[in-house]
């Protein structure tokens, strides 16, 4: 009974030994290091796709959970895993922390790039206001009906053909001096009207896509990498199927005596766990391992070390950088820091009512220069503090339609975000390599135990499947 038992193992479906012609050592050899393959294959792969998706919480109720979660420890309950009202699902770590990576992108990347002011100049205030200027000159007749009819109808109205001609005429004429002062001056003031860290993460918290993709784009090569060096399960099956020939012949097994004799404490060492706990808790560890030498090899050392430190010399990522600071500088160019997401905070951000206010005063003074001697009788005719609330209004009404004028131009956008890029690149490929490989590694970072817990879990999943079709 004993010997059947142990032919099919102690949760075998079958008797290998007798169905291969192979022994318990050759069944092992062969079945184990590849089921330790696969192990670290699936686990790396499941793992850089736990990283990035879903993207959106995904997650289904759960009657209780509402009940527990205040019961569960705190390193718990931030798990991208609960949804308020007792939901249980799941959302990739990136996207789900996706204010705290936007953060640590631009204090890794984006603020050592350059300052506001930086980015704004790379952009060229005069071509932005060459370009205001260009695209609101069809405008300006419009415009100043607009501004005119909303605030005094009638003195518009029965204004004369010809004074509308030279008010309209003037307008145009000094309408690009007037937006090169005011983007001079926008300029020169940029670090106190731009926020570029609020500006970055508030439109990443936004866009979790987006910054999944950016983060995806900076180091793909990598983590695909990653998933293919789940392999290395292969030679610590190895080690695993031998540990458990061991344990089977320093042991007697059926009717045949122990074949391998070990000194008491190597015995004890090795007969520590039974065969089949071995099994799971190897699963385990190479479950973990494989994740742990990938992240090593990818991010560790960022400068070339001696080969009996770090068989692979220095970290792959950081081997990559001229080419991964090109891949990043473009995202910056033409995804985050471009002139729409710029002219949006310069606007709308919290410092909107401050650039709107500049504008408006330029114009301000141009419109008083312009009407000249209909200044006095446009002033009496309409009030002094209603003649002000026209020219603010102009102001005002410029800088709202500013915006649109700008980012419709798809050529001037695309020239401006090419400046950005080539600036963002130039930077990132002068950082050091330290530096440069940080700005990937502590997006990984923040949740490296989620993933050999990860791991962990898989691992001794895969052990506990050899452990039924195998057995111990």
């Amino acid at each position: 009974m004993n010997a059947e038992i142990e032919a099919a193992g102690f949760f075998g479906l079958l008797n290998w030994e007798e169905m291969t012609g192979l022994s318990k050592f050759w069944v092992d050899m062969i079945s184990i290091p590849i089921f330790s393959a696969v192990a670290g294959l699936i686990t790396n792969w499941t793992g850089v796709i736990m990283l990035f998706a879903p993207v959106r919480f995904t997650g289904f109720y759960v009657p209780g959970l509402k009940t527990i979660f205040p019961l569960l420890p705190r390193k718990v309950q931030i798990l991208p895993t609960f949804a308020p009202g007792g939901v249980l699902g799941f959302q990739g770590f990136i996207p789900a922390r996706a204010e705290k990576m936007a953060s640590l992108m631009v204090d890794n990347a984006v603020a050592k790039i350059g300052t506001a002011k930086d980015f704004f100049d790379q952009m060229d205030p005069r071509r932005i206001s060459a370009q205001v200027a260009h695209v609101a000159l069809p405008n300006v007749r419009a415009m100043v009906d607009t501004i005119m009819t909303t605030e005094h109808p009638q003195l518009w109205a029965d204004m004369p053909p010809r004074a509308r001609e030279v008010i309209y005429a003037r307008v145009e004429a000094e309408l690009p001096a007037i937006t090169d002062r005011a983007f001079d001056f926008i300029g020169a003031n940029i670090d106190q009207l731009l926020d570029v860290k609020l500006m970055v993460v508030g439109y990443l918290r936004r866009r979790p896509e987006l910054l999944k993709d950016v983060i995806y784009g900076l180091g793909a090569p990598e983590l695909r990498f990653m998933t293919r060096s789940g392999v290395l399960g292969f030679p610590f099956g190895v080690i695993v199927a031998l540990w458990l020939s061991l344990l089977h012949y320093s042991s007697p097994h059926g009717d045949t005596p122990a074949m391998i004799e070990l000194p008491g404490p190597v015995h004890t060492l090795v007969h520590l766990f039974p065969p089949w706990l071995v099994v799971v808790l190897g699963g385990a560890v190479v479950g973990v391992l494989v994740n742990i030498i990938a992240i090593k090899v990818v991010f560790e050392p960022a400068t070339p070390q001696p080969r009996y430190k770090y068989p692979w010399g220095v970290a792959k990522f950081a081997k990559r950088q001229h080419q991964a600071a090109a891949d990043l500088g473009h995202a910056i160019g033409y995804q985050i820091v471009t002139l729409d997401v710029v002219t949006e905070q310069l606007l709308e951000g919290p410092s909107g009512d401050k650039t709107r206010a500049v504008i408006a005063h330029f114009l301000k003074v141009e419109i008083d220069r312009i009407l000249g001697p209909l200044r006095s009788v446009t002033r009496l005719a309409v009030g002094p503090r209603h003649f002000d609330a026209i020219q603010a209004t102009a102001g005002a009404n410029l800088a709202t339609e500013m915006k649109p004028w700008l980012v419709e131009d798809v050529e001037f956008s695309q020239s401006t975000a090419a400046s950005v890029d080539e600036l963002a690149t130039e930077k990132l490929r002068e950082l050091p390599p330290d530096e440069f490989v940080e700005m990937l590694y502590t997006a990984i970072e923040q949740d490296a135990w989620l993933l050999y817990l990860h791991g962990g879990i898989l691992g001794a999943c895969v052990g506990g499947l050899h452990l039924l079709i195998f057995g111990a």
